[in-house]
Parts: structure tokens; C-alpha cells; sequence
């Protein structure tokens, strides 16, 4: 049968459709497709189009494709001509991306037309991004699941292996295949497992804890979580495992560094107080030890330091320290006390002069104590005595490093670290005008406080061993001296005002004073005596003991003990009382 265009639309059969209803039929066939399909004649117009190639591509019969679609005309006249499918046709229709496809119709082995579909590509590169999207989370999740260092276990709500993670092959001990998609009931009643997270987790439908030993003599702490989907149920369980074997190794080896570390610092304080001792320093208490231990420290870095303490205490010996510790060490530490020297000549000995500065400079002039301490370390003792117009000055050395001699015109730059005393309330002498501000915080840049001695009760008796032992050799007497109980006791009551420096005088005394090598408590000065707690009744009743010979010789050393006390003169031999 042939169309109203003269084309066959149906079999010759009679027994079939008439074209009419061929047409109809054809047309709801095609109607059914959301593709658009149009039949082409070889002339280029369109003899027929579903509703989809009508509405989406306005591929109406009767359109010249030639004109309309000149792209796909190309196509389908090649088609035409060579008989040959072609496919990937691109058309852009408004917002809607399409791909045609045409193939060419043969009816009886002749030519009649061709067929075109467009396909709507938008929606398929939707679907195509949202696959590729899928893909690639499903990667990121491999990859973030096998790059756990913790083992995984992924289960269904059955309790079915879905898959292991390499962290678990490798602290179980075995391959992801010989139990994914196995059973855990199964597996621990091979006795693959004592306990199941996974079946505890599906019981209780919450979080599960616990421990769990490999056949391999592993530890594990294994945790199960539940997942639910949005009807509440079950669907997965995830178990993280955990080697806490390497843990607690981990944990043991940090504990024997951390034993072997406190072992070193233990041994090099020992060597560090061992070090103090051959020096005159002694810290039997934590307070004093603390001192040592910021002295060791601030040595190593390039800082100015404030060193605080009641005069005696040793500032100067805790400066020689950190000098020593320091990387200055072989450098000169010059050492200059503020207080001993008049105010008119301090700003000359400190900064220097040159020729023709004032009446009676030297010639050639002279270098200040900054001069001479250059790359290596000033000690400036009693820094508050020094004077404000000096303290000017001071500050602008530790602002740019440069100074001036007096007199000259010539600034020189020079590297000097600053070490301070003081025993002075710097911070109560800022606040009534006697000390500059801007110095005192260029100077308290790391602040050190030695505590004085009745702080620090443990090093008396070590300080006084040390020291009469010292004191009896520079008397120049054989054998050891020994201190009685009562003398002990005496001297550990005694508050010392005047602390290490009061410590060591009395040594010297008692070792220049003392009769035999055990000093008795008769033989300690009196005001120690009498503020200690061991007053006059007692030193009475101590003379009134013995022989009338030695009676007299203890009273006439307790006289001499006095006057020397009285005038402070400083004994150069022992007197021996006939």
C-alpha cells in the first residue's frame, strides 16, 4: 500500500492494516519513545516525526532539513548516498543538547528514505556525571578505608562479610577472600574468633567495646558500630580494630626513654652540683637547686640577666656560672660594683675617656669596663647604685650596642653581654623615682632570685663542712676540725643576716679562734651564741667548766673573739694563750 506521498507504508499483504490505520499505528509506536524520530525523503524533506521530534525539534512533515537543520542535512545526505550509519550527530535545540543518529530505509532492496533519532544528551550527561560521581566516591571510600591503619570490618545485617580492609588481612593474619561473604557465626565457630563484635552489635543494636586475641597472639581493641537505614533498620555493621600490642610496646619504649632521660639529667645534675661544690656552691635544697638550674639554662642563650638576692647570698658566684656555661666562656667576664666607685669617676671607668677629657686623664685616654668586655660578659654589681645620668647612658648601650667614650666624638660598636646585681628593690626604686623604668625592663629581661640562707636550712651544715675545712687549711693547721654537737646545733639555729659571706667569716674565726681540732660551742662568736638561742647563761656555764687554766683561756679567747667581732679586723695567725 502506498501513502497520500506515494511511499509503501505497509506490506502488500491485503490481509493487513489499511494505510490509514498503519499510519496511526505507526504513529502511536513511535509517539511511545522520548526520542524524537523523523523519516527523511531522499529530496531532504521530513515525510514523517513522532510528538517528541514535533514540540522538542519542530521537525514538522513537510520540513526542508536542508534548510532548517543544515548540520544533520549533511549527514543524512551522506547517508543517503552511501548507505552507511552515522552516528554522534550534535544539534543544540535552546538549552537541550542532542545527539542524532541516522540510518538509511530499504524497502524490496530499494532506497526510500532515512531514518533519524535525536537523542536528548542532557539528561543522559546527567546521568553520565552522576554515575562518574558515584564512581569516584566509590574510589575515595576505597581508598580512605585500605589506607586505615586501624583493621575494618564491614558487615551486613546478617552478619555477612562484605569486605575486610589490608590492615585487617595483615593483623589477622589472613586474605579479604577466605572470608568475604562468609558468616561471623560460622567463623567463630570455626574458633577463627572467641568473640564477635559484629553479632554482639546485631543483638544489642548499640556501639559494642572489647578485647580480642588473634591467633597470632595479637591485641585488639575492637569496636562495633550499627548503621540504620531511614526505616530503622539494621543494614550494616562496621568494627574497627585497633593493635594496641604496638601500643603498649610503643608505651614501654617511651616509658624506658623517658626512665633513660630522667637517668642523664639526674646524672648531669649530680656532675653539675659535684661542680657547684668545687666552687663554693652548694644547693641541698629544691629552691636553690632551681637557681643552678636557670643559671645552666639562661649560659646558653645570649640574654641579659637580672640577678636578684640579699647581699651575700653569691649573685657574683651564680654570674661566674653563667659565664662559664655561656659561649662567651672564653671571653673576658670584667666585673665592676657599682657602689665602690665614686659617682664622678663611675661614668669614665665605665665608658671610658679620651686624651684631654678632664684634668689628669691619661694621655692616650683609657678604655671603659664595656671597652674590655667586648664579645665577652660585663658584671655590673650593685646596679642600683648606679647613678641616673650613668643610667642614661646604660640604657642607650643596650639599645644599639655603640658607645662614646667621655670626651670623644667617635662612637664604637661593641658585643657585650650584661650580667646585673642586685639586692635592692629595683621595682620599689622605679616607683620612687630612683631608678629608671626603661632600664629596669631592658635589664629584668630573665630575672634570677637567689634565696637567701635561712631559705635554704639544708645547705648550712654542708656550707660550714666545706668552709671550716677551708678556713683550717689557710691557717695552715694539720688534720680536720670537727664541730660538737652543741656547736652544730648553735650555728644551725643561726639565722645568718648576713648569709654565705657571715657563713664563711664565722669559719674563719672559729678557725682562727678554736682550740684543737673540735670546735666547742664556747667557741662561737658571741651575737652568734646569743641569737641562736645559746645565750650568755650558757656560754657562763660553759666557762665555768674545767681547770682554772682553762677557764681563764676560754674567757681570754671569748675577749679576743669580742674585739675582733667589735673592729672586724681579719686575723692573719693563730694566737695561742700560754
Amino acid at each position: 500500500m502506498l501513502s497520500e506521498s506515494g511511499f509503501f507504508l505497509s506490506a502488500p499483504d491485503e490481509s493487513e492494516l489499511s494505510v490509514a490505520d498503519w499510519k496511526a499505528f505507526s504513529q502511536s509506536l513511535t509517539d511511545a519513545t522520548l526520542d524524537g524520530v523523523c523519516v527523511i525523503h531522499p529530496s531532504g524533506y521530513v515525510i514523517f516525526s513522532n510528538q517528541t521530534a514535533q514540540k522538542k525539534l519542530n521537525l514538522l512533515p513537510g520540513t526542508k532539513l536542508e534548510t532548517d537543520y543544515p548540520q544533520v542535512w549533511r549527514d543524512v545526505h551522506g547517508t543517503l548516498q552511501d548507505h552507511q550509519h552515522r552516528f554522534g550527530i550534535s544539534i543544540q535545540v535552546d538549552e537541550t543538547h542532542y545527539l542524532a543518529k541516522v540510518s538509511a530505509i530499504y524497502w524490496n532492496q530499494r532506497l526510500i528514505g532515512a531514518l533519524c533519532v535525536f537523542e536528548n544528551s542532557t539528561e543522559l550527561e546527567k546521568i553520565t556525571q552522576q554515575m562518574l560521581s558515584f564512581q569516584e566516591l566509590s574510589r575515595e571510600l576505597d581508598m580512605i578505608i585500605e589506607s586505615s591503619y586501624d583493621g575494618l570490618w564491614i558487615c551486613d545485617g546478617d552478619a555477612t562479610v562484605l569486605r575486610i580492609n589490608s590492615a585487617s588481612e595483615r593483623l589477622n593474619g589472613i586474605k579479604a577472600a577466605s572470608v568475604v561473604g562468609r558468616n561471623m557465626k560460622n567463623l567463630v565457630a570455626e574458633g577463627f574468633i572467641n568473640r564477635s563484635a559484629t553479632l554482639e552489635v546485631i543483638d544489642s543494636r548499640t556501639i559494642v567495646n572489647l578485647l580480642q586475641k588473634t591467633n597470632s597472639g595479637r591485641k585488639l581493641m575492637i569496636t562495633g558500630s550499627p548503621l540504620f537505614d531511614d526505616q530503622d533498620h539494621l543494614i550494616r555493621v562496621v568494627v574497627n580494630e585497633r593493635d594496641i600490642t604496638e601500643i603498649d610496646a610503643l608505651h614501654e619504649e617511651l616509658e624506658r626513654q623517658e626512665a633513660l632521660k630522667n637517668q642523664y639529667r639526674n646524672h648531669m645534675m649530680e656532675r653539675q652540683i659535684a661542680e657547684m661544690e668545687s666552687r663554693q656552691i652548694i644547693a641541698r635544697t629544691p629552691c636553690m637547686a632551681n637557681v643552678l638550674q636557670q643559671a645552666i639554662k639562661v649560659g646558653k642563650v645570649d640574654a641579659t640577666v637580672l640577678i636578684l638576692g640579699e647581699s651575700g647570698v653569691g649573685k657574683e658566684l651564680i654570674a661566674e656560672m653563667i659565664h662559664r656555661r655561656s659561649e662567651r666562656a672564653r671571653k673576658p667576664m670584667i666585673k665592676i660594683n657599682c657602689g665602690a666607685i665614686p659617682e664622678s669617676l663611675l661614668e669614665s671607668e665605665l665608658f671610658g675617656y679620651d686624651k684631654g677629657a678632664f684634668t689628669g686623664a691619661l694621655k692616650n685616654g683609657k678604655p671603659g669596663y664595656l671597652e674590655m668586655a667586648h664579645e665577652g660578659i660585663l658584671f655590673m654589681d650593685e646596679i642600683a647604685e648606679l647613678p641616673l645620668l650613668s643610667q642614661v647612658k646604660l640604657l642607650r648601650f643596650l639599645e644599639d650596642g655603640q658607645v662614646t667614650r667621655i670626651g670623644g666624638t667617635k662612637s664604637r660598636q661593641l658585643n657585650v653581654r650584661i650580667l646585673a646585681a642586685t639586692n635592692r628593690n629595683l621595682k620599689q626604686m622605679v616607683a620612687d623615682g630612683q631608678f629608671r623604668r626603661d632600664l629596669f625592663y631592658r635589664l629584668h629581661v630573665i630575672p634570677i632570685t637567689i634565696p637567701p640562707l635561712r631559705e635554704r636550712r639544708d645547705c648550712i651544715l654542708p656550707l660550714l663542712q666545706h668552709y671550716m675545712a677551708h678556713a683550717w687549711r689557710k691557717m695552715g693547721k694539720e688534720g680536720f676540725c670537727k664541730l660538737s654537737k652543741q656547736a652544730t646545733e648553735a650555728l644551725l639555729a643561726y639565722a645568718y643576716p648576713g648569709n654565705v659571706r657571715e657563713l664563711i667569716n664565722i669559719c674563719e674565726q672559729v678557725a682562727v679562734m678554736g682550740e684543737g681540732d673540735v670546735i666547742a660551742l664556747n667557741d662561737l662568736p658571741s651575737d652568734v651564741l646569743e641569737k641562736s638561742g645559746f645565750g650568755p647563761s650558757t656560754e657562763k656555764e660553759a666557762l665555768s667548766q674545767g681547770t682554772l687554766k682553762s677557764m681563764l683561756e676560754r674567757y681570754e679567747q671569748s675577749v679576743l673573739l669580742e674585739t675582733f667581732r667589735k673592729y672586724n679586723t681579719h686575723p692573719i695567725m693563730t694566737i695561742s694563750i700560754a
